[in-house]
């Protein structure tokens, strides 16, 4: 059974810096993708980062490009999001879900479809203050 823990999220004033992490378990990192989404009240799901999806590169959404950098230790089980110059609507309930991964010639456009995923953590709070 593939579990997924997020942990790392808090309160952290505009400008800021978190990390967060993602510790996964019940499957083989290698042959998966990990993805980080987030939702902020009343909006729908939002795919941040995405590592492993299809090959070594990994994608970012363009509203958090040169900011979030999504990194993976797949020794550890472990996938990171660090999040630089945070702003106040970045705040929202992060996620890491993983899947298997779709392999080369995929549509970057679905790693950013929560609906592609089938596995969720809990997630964690991150709320950026002005």
């Amino acid at each position: 059974e593939v579990q997924l823990v997020e942990s790392g999220g808090g309160l952290v004033q505009a400008g800021g810096s978190l990390r967060l992490s993602c510790a996964g378990s019940g499957f083989t990192f290698d042959d998966y993708a990990i993805g980080w989404f987030r939702q902020a009240p009343g909006k729908e799901r939002e795919g941040v980062a995405c590592i492993g999806c299809s090959d070594a590169n990994t994608y970012h959404a363009d509203s958090v490009k040169g900011r979030f950098t999504i990194s993976s230790d797949n020794a550890k089980n472990t996938v990171w999001l660090q999040m630089n110059s945070l702003k106040p609507e970045d705040t929202a309930v992060y996620y890491c879900a993983a899947r298997p991964n779709w392999g080369p010639g995929s549509y970057t456009d679905s790693y950013y479809n929560w609906l592609e995923w089938g596995s969720w953590g809990q997630g964690t709070q991150v709320t950026v203050s002005s």
